[in-house]
């Protein structure tokens, strides 16, 4: 049989947790499928002119020559699977992932093989359960008038595929509409540079103005955050006033995930390379939470780059480094989660970390987090991260600070121990301290906490930056 080669749609659809299924309830699960199978999903990829490609026990791959007929059958067959499995208690409930792209793809013995395949199969690994995922081709494609809502998950790094790929996620319960930002503060420039070890870095400038470093921190990606109800806010107001420049850290984000190394004395290098790729001579350097550890060695390290310190949630000693049988006990429990159920599309494990982080936040914050969680990382590169932020200890650098620096901790900061903060603040000298009120690590649009901190962060930079 020869090899044939087109322009076609493909949906890749696997049912989430099937292993689990199986185990729990082989024969039942076996019997849904079938039953699914017979009277919903092949019905439907046949009406939309679907071809079934092949079959996998969880799975299958299925070729259009329509992008809007495989999102129709998609979406169709999400909506009555969803129907179909009410009744079941939801933790055993058949429930399908779904990815879709538009791609050049080879047909050859039954089989098809092309990067098409490859990106619409990444796809589905990003889907949460019962949700589509598309690629921003079969979006475009789409066009204004169709008649769903997709949402904007910004481009996505993804296993073996070397470019990003800008991802929609349609969901049976879409969630509440995002925070709209202004025309202004979605014209973020993203670009990339090369690190000495060989590892491609994703930073974004925005705004006017005195010019603003922002130090990585837990888990980046500089298109999802800009357009999150957690971080945007946040970001949107000093891009207002300033000229923001900030970056994905290695491992996670738009940046490279496959690395060799994750270390402070990397990420230290990573800072140097990115400001020295958008050109910042003098710059207000921003830290936040881990960031500021990273914040304080860089300022050390590089005084004259530095015109003043902003820290906010931050500590010089990570969990590892405080002589605390508790916090010890803390990171083992918190990698443990990691390991074991940080890849899941269920967001049982990533929302311990949401609800430490940010405690007070509304439910379409907490959303958004643990989306940003769910899709910037993978659970071996969390593991490392974490690693290298329990073993943080830049108490000396800290003594070495010259730069005016303007520590903030909130008082109920369950994340980052508030002594760790004023711990910070006396160390660093001549550092002013200021206690915000509340409980969330993050800095949250809305609260008493985020009022107060830009009141301060303006007044100090007027007089230093």
């Amino acid at each position: 049989m020869t090899s044939d080669r087109r322009l076609a749609a493909i949906m890749a659809g696997d049912m989430f947790g099937y292993s689990r299924l199986m185990e729990a309830d082989e024969d039942g699960v076996i019997e849904r499928q079938k039953s699914h199978r017979r009277e919903l999903i092949d019905p439907t990829i046949k009406r939309h002119r679907g071809h079934i490609v092949k079959t996998t026990g969880d799975g299958l791959l299925v070729e259009f020559a329509s992008a809007q007929d495989s999102v129709n059958c998609a979406i169709e067959i999400q909506e009555g699977m969803a129907a179909r499995e009410a009744g079941v208690a939801e933790d055993d409930r058949i429930q399908y992932r779904i990815g879709i792209n538009v791609g050049d793809v080879v047909f050859d013995s039954g089989d098809v093989f092309g990067d098409g395949v490859n990106v619409a199969a990444r796809l589905e690994a990003l889907a949460e359960p019962g949700g589509v995922c598309l690629s921003e081709t079969v979006h475009q494609m789409l066009g204004q008038k169709f008649g769903q809502t997709f949402r904007d998950l910004g481009s996505q790094r993804v296993k073996n595929i070397s470019r990003p790929i800008g991802v929609w996620q349609w969901s049976p319960d879409p969630p509440q509409r995002e925070r709209e930002v202004e025309e202004a503060a979605l014209n973020q420039r993203v670009q990339f540079c090369m690190t000495a070890d060989g590892v491609q870095l994703a930073y974004a400038s925005v705004g006017q103005g005195t010019p603003v470093f922002k130090a990585p921190n837990w888990l980046n990606h500089l298109e999802y955050e800009w357009r999150s109800p957690v971080w945007g806010p946040m970001l949107a107001e000093v891009a207002s006033k300033h000229r923001l420049v900030r970056f994905d850290q290695r491992g996670n984000g738009l940046s490279d995930w496959e690395v060799e190394e994750i270390s402070y004395d990397a990420m230290i290098s990573d800072m140097a390379r990115v400001v020295e790729a958008s050109g910042l001579e003098s710059f207000v350097l921003l830290g936040i939470s881990q960031g500021c550890g990273l914040s304080v060695r860089f300022a050390a390290q590089y005084p004259e780059k530095v015109k003043c310190l902003v820290l906010y949630g931050g500590y010089l000693r990570g969990p590892l480094t405080r002589g605390s049988k508790e916090q010890q006990e803390l990171h083992d429990a918190s990698v443990a989660m990691i390991r074991h159920g940080w890849g899941s599309p269920t967001p049982s494990y990533r929302h311990f970390f949401t609800k430490v982080f940010m405690p007070d936040a509304t439910p379409e914050q907490m959303e958004s987090f643990d989306e940003l969680q769910r899709i910037c990382i993978t659970p071996e590169n969390a593991v490392r991260i974490q690693e290298m932020i329990a073993g943080t200890d830049v108490v000396e650098y800290a003594k070495q600070i010259k730069a005016p620096t303007l520590v903030l901790h909130a008082r109920g900061d369950q994340r980052a121990p508030f002594e760790e903060g004023r711990r910070m603040a006396a160390i660093i000298p001549n550092a002013r301290f200021v206690t915000l009120e509340g409980n969330n690590h993050a800095l949250l649009e809305g609260s008493p906490a985020f009022k107060e901190f830009f009141k301060e962060f303006d007044a100090f930079l007027e007089e230093n930056g």
